[in-house]
């Protein structure tokens, strides 16, 4: 049996090294184990319960829940914006948290990862996409961490993908993921 893990990218930008790590975990995950990296966050319209009504929510936002209906696991991908997670991601975890208690996210294991420019490496937006990602009924693996400071810096020439330290500590959240992932389908 495969273990099936959408991951979500809280940047929108083409050469968001968020997005590359992301692009790296699809690249290097393990046999067993299948990420898709999902496309179509821009074009979600902002959580509102008014166009949340069953027979006519938007269709990315449709979309959206029914890839992630589809899944065993999340990997949330996170850059710090102003201290905190991008809008982009808690638009997708509000979407994803509906109905309440039997949203997509319910009970499905959660990861945060992520990359920024600072010396922390983006620690304050991934706690906070936990935080949510918990509240919307995940199942948040709080000791699963990696936070790659200086992305600029560090990715400026090399993509996460082809940085040996990098895909070790992407191996091992997915690792550690797609265990708990397994572990509930058992």
């Amino acid at each position: 049996m495969s273990v099936r893990i959408l991951a979500l990218v809280g940047s929108l930008r083409a050469g968001s090294h968020n997005r590359q790590l992301a692009e790296a975990a699809v690249k290097h995950a393990p046999e067993g184990v299948a990420i898709e990296l999902y496309e179509g966050l821009a074009d979600v319209p902002f959580y509102n319960e008014d166009i949340d009504v069953e027979g006519s929510v938007p269709a990315a936002a449709a979309q959206l829940r029914e890839a992630a209906a589809g899944t065993d696991a999340f990997l949330l991908f996170s850059p710090e914006y102003n201290g905190t997670m991008p809008a982009v991601l808690k638009n997708a975890i509000d979407w994803l948290s509906r109905p309440f208690g039997a949203g997509a996210l319910s009970g499905k294991p959660v990861a945060v990862v992520g990359t920024a420019f600072g010396q922390y490496g983006g620690v304050w937006a991934q706690d906070d996409a936990r935080k949510s990602a918990g509240i919307a009924g995940a199942v948040v693996l709080e000791d699963v961490k990696l936070s790659i400071p200086g992305s600029v810096v560090r990715f400026a020439e090399t993509h996460p993908a082809d940085d040996a330290e990098v895909v070790t500590g992407l191996l091992e959240v997915i690792d550690q993921v797609s265990k708990q992932a397994a572990s509930k389908a058992a």
